[in-house]
């Protein structure tokens, strides 16, 4: 019976919570606004890290690496993009 509770899934749900928790912790707090965006960064990261890896099972498959390998592709595209933008919009470079 043990091998048919989804552990893994569960602690991934319980961390989830605790991460929703703080983001809220924050909200609900007064803090000064560079304190508040730096935890709900790192909570934000955490928090698609732990629903890529746990929920969506991308390290269980053969091709793995390439699925990460596509995650950070992403994500560098996103921040030039970002970036990008920033810098035309209101940096005016």
């Amino acid at each position: 019976m043990k091998e048919l509770f989804p552990a893994k899934q569960v602690m991934g749900f319980v961390f989830s919570l605790i991460l929703t928790a703080v983001a809220l912790l924050v909200y609900f707090t007064n803090m000064s606004f560079a304190v508040g965006m730096t935890i709900l960064l790192v909570t934000a990261f955490i928090q698609a890290f732990l629903q890529l890896v746990v929920f969506m099972h991308a390290g269980e498959s053969k091709d793995s690496s390439a699925i990460y390998t596509n995650i950070v592709y992403g994500i560098i595209l996103a921040a030039i993009t970002i970036f990008g933008s920033l810098l035309i919009l209101i940096w005016d470079m």
